[in-house]
């Protein structure tokens, strides 16, 4: 599981069908502190209804997003699975 900030909603004009009808939002992984990112940008297939700005949970394993999305032998590779409401950090040094 990856937590990640929408950054934006990718567009193409030819694209593999198993995209049709479904959002594609660019991520970028991001630490506990829900701001600094840790990796590179990716591209997820959106099952959460999340759009620009949210932090999301996000999976980047194909097995996962078919399972998720109900998909067969397509090649999906990244989905995302929910909108983060909080992140809760324990107090360290105490």
């Amino acid at each position: 599981m990856i937590l990640a900030r929408v950054v934006g909603n990718c567009v193409s004009t030819v694209q593999h069908a198993a995209f049709d009808g479904r959002t594609v939002l660019v991520l970028v992984p991001v630490g506990p502190d829900t701001h600094s990112p840790v990796g590179p940008d990716f591209m997820a297939v959106d099952a959460a209804q999340a759009g620009p700005g949210d932090l999301v949970l996000a999976a980047r394993e194909g097995n996962t997003a078919r399972q998720v999305l109900g998909a067969g032998e397509e090649p999906l590779h990244a989905v995302v699975l929910g909108v983060v409401d909080a992140v809760d950090l324990p107090a360290v040094g105490r």
